[in-house]
């Protein structure tokens, strides 16, 4: 799994309804309709970051079988594994480097992570694999990583060093928590964790958006999943009915009263998902604590960097033939009689979808691009109804490690006050230090940072500043100082915020302009038993979607699992069954 920032949170490997995906067979007509010029024009950065750069003519023939709109983690695993299937695959990227919201850029020899720092799962193989790791696997990639099994927590009881694994989050209950702490705690893991076989049943690898889900995941792996409700008996078998349901309905139904651990409980379901245990699905909660409360298991964190993630999948979409074009913003979506046809770069240059075009982009910006004449009205009212989590202020530093805490890990979370909730805006800050695992990311004896407010900052107080203007950058010192008070707390009193050699302060208009993200939105604010996320096809034939819009929903397993899900779909049964006999699941 990998912690919050588009990034961040967990899929589940379990299985969605779904609707089946419109044939491919197309006739071309005219008229050809194209949705209206953007407005979202690209300006010099004003606060240190890498600028975007405006689009080109990319070489090669203006075709392709499927187009991509955008190489996050999610249209990286459907362009990959399209390529994989001997598809003809054309991935258009607006920014000058691939990734979304996981790539990475550098300034003065220190190379940043944007978003996605804690990870496990890479080196898992198998069914029950993780999700984006099957997608490598699948692509004959590897990934090395350090490994470590721990995390700094500041809370307002106290500090303490967070272990992951079966027993030492039993010493943590002991000093922080109440009396009956110990035993709900132990009550929580008997209860769940024997229900993490159904939830992890079914492989992400083996989803597809049509009936051929019968064949490729139905009876592939039905036979494992009646065994596992067998295994579990009568009570089990019934809790594993509420894998779809909030996960606070079995925290409700154990009975667990510790407000330590509920609030912990809360801390983990929003790092993982954006919302508390009230709205994430319990699938991904079991997920999530089979991977971290297992004996053995431990985090991982990939060497040179988050970027490694997107590299890797960049040589997975090029072994194939696939292309990537940088520097490639699509205008619009082009429908012809209905159907998606292509796109519109802002250059004028039209290129045409034999087969498909997949839009990576949110489930507003997609709707941005399409002629609004298209679009039906009962799928644009959904979209714009839709509840978005809130934003991100960022805090990127470059700094000398001497005079900081010697025994400085890679990871530090900071919770200010449990009473305003861990979904209150400048309440929760996120520190990560990938120097101490791979130093090459930053110059010798040096250190590189980012901090990070997780999908609270609310957009509506920067709507409409400009950039440049004293107001925009008061507010930016105003917003910005939690992450520096819990940067101080993290380095410990060796740390001169005034000696550090990059400084980069991001808000929502940073992120709503690089990341080309509809209000800096870290994505949709669908609670678990009160919605669902949309399936992966449209309303109009031929256009997909992937990403953290779609099912499985947010985070880097999730979306990898998206993108996965589209490119079955557009494949053969045959050709997505012999992937899995390939792959050995």
């Amino acid at each position: 799994m990998a912690l919050r920032l588009s990034g961040g949170g967990i899929g589940t490997n379990f299985p969605h309804f779904f609707q089946p995906f419109s044939s491919f067979k197309s006739k071309r007509t005219t008229p050809t309709v194209l949705a209206r010029v953007s407005n979202n024009a690209l300006e010099t950065s004003s606060n240190g970051y890498p600028s975007p750069t405006l689009t080109h003519n990319f070489p090669g023939k203006p075709e392709a079988d499927v187009i991509i709109i955008g190489s996050g983690i999610g249209g990286l695993c459907c362009g990959a594994l399209l390529a994989r299937y001997n598809q003809d695959v054309l991935v258009l990227e607006s920014h000058d480097r691939p990734g979304g919201a996981a790539h990475s850029f550098e300034i003065k020899d220190y190379k940043f992570d944007s978003g996605p720092s804690l990870f496990s799962g890479f080196q898992s193989r198998g069914p029950q694999a993780n999700p984006l790791a099957q997608v490598l696997d699948a692509l004959d990639e590897s990934l090395p990583c350090a490994t470590y099994d721990s995390w700094m927590v500041y809370i307002p009881e106290g500090e303490f060093l967070s272990r992951i694994g079966p027993t030492d989050f039993f010493k943590d209950l002991q000093t922080y928590a109440g009396p009956d702490a110990e035993k709900e705690w132990r009550k929580l893991l008997d209860a769940i964790l024997p229900l993490s076989t159904a939830a992890m049943a079914l492989p992400p690898l083996s989803i597809r958006g049509d009936w051929g889900v019968l064949s490729t995941a139905g009876a592939r792996y039905a036979p494992s999943l009646l065994k596992s409700f067998a295994q579990m008996g009568p009570q089990g078998a019934l809790g594993a009915t509420k894998l779809l349901r909030p996960f606070s309905e079995i925290i409700n139904s154990l009975g667990l009263k510790d407000p330590f651990i509920r609030n912990w409980v809360d801390l983990l379901a929003f790092l993982l998902a954006g919302v508390k245990t009230d709205g994430i699905l319990s699938a991904e909660m079991i997920y999530m604590f089979s991977e971290w409360y297992k004996p053995g298991c431990c985090l991982e964190y990939p060497l040179h960097g988050s970027g490694a993630v997107v590299d890797a999948l960049v040589r997975g979409l090029e072994k194939f033939n696939g292309r990537l074009s940088l520097r490639s913003h699509v205008e619009n979506i082009v429908v012809e009689d209905g159907r998606a046809i292509g796109v519109k770069l802002r250059g004028g240059q039209f290129v045409r979808a034999k087969k498909a075009v997949v839009s990576n982009a949110s489930m507003w910006d997609t709707l941005n691009l399409l002629p609004k004449e298209v679009v039906p009205k009962p799928y644009q009212e959904r979209i714009q109804m839709t509840p978005q989590c809130e934003s991100f202020m960022h805090l990127h530093l470059g700094f000398d490690a001497e005079g900081v805490r010697e025994d400085l890990g890679i990871h530090h979370i900071v919770v200010n006050d449990w009473e305003r909730g861990v979904d209150a805006d400048q309440n929760v800050v996120l520190i990560s230090v990938p120097s101490v695992l791979s130093p090459d990311l930053a110059p010798p004896g040096k250190h590189v940072l980012h901090a990070y407010t997780p999908g609270t900052e609310p957009f509506e107080l920067w709507e409409g500043l400009d950039r440049r203007s004293n107001e925009y950058k008061e507010l930016k010192a105003q917003r910005s100082e939690v992450m520096w008070k819990a940067v101080e707390r993290a380095l410990g009193p060796g740390f001169d915020r005034e000696k550090c050699e990059v400084k980069l302060v991001g808000t929502p208009l940073t992120h709503q302009r690089f990341l080309r993200r509809n209000r800096g939105t870290y994505g949709p604010a669908i609670k678990a038993g009160k919605g669902s996320f949309p399936g992966h096809s449209t309303p109009i034939p031929q256009l997909f979607c992937c990403g953290d819009s779609t099912f499985p929903g947010i985070g880097v397993p999730a979306v990898a699992a998206s993108g996965a899900i589209v490119a079955n779909s557009l494949v053969s049964v045959s050709q997505h069954c012999e992937l899995l006999d390939a792959v050995g699941i």
